[in-house]
């Protein structure tokens, strides 16, 4: 889609750092710049892969790597710092009590973002 319209992808990945875990009233918290150090590689290898693919097809592409709790809210962020005409994001369709408990990012970006956003699923 973005060839077709000779268009720029900017591929937003968005991470948080796992809470602390509360365990017989210890505060278990992990170490911090070690997990930040392997989250960033993991991001670095996909986007890797991702470049390769989008190279590949001739499609020009930016990613970035955001550090926030709140994933919905880092993308519409960014997607304003870049000046975004389009939010494209995947769903997985969860419905009921996971829906619920694991709540939806792309519902959230629906909700609170003017740009237009399309869903994939």
């Amino acid at each position: 889609m973005a060839k077709a319209a000779g268009a720029k992808v900017i591929v937003v990945r968005v991470t948080s750092l796992p809470a602390p875990m509360v365990y017989e009233g210890v505060v278990v918290a992990l170490p911090t710049e070690e997990i930040r150090a392997e989250i960033a590689a993991r991001v670095a290898e996909h986007f890797t892969a991702l470049k390769s693919k989008a190279t590949a097809l001739g499609v020009d592409m930016e990613t970035v790597h955001v550090e926030h709790d709140q994933p919905w809210q880092a993308i519409i962020d960014t997607a304003k710092q870049k000046a975004a005409n389009l939010i494209v994001m995947a769903s997985h369709g969860r419905r009921g009590i996971s829906a619920v408990l694991l709540g939806s990012e792309t519902q959230k970006v629906l909700t609170h973002t003017t740009i237009p956003v399309l869903v994939c699923r």
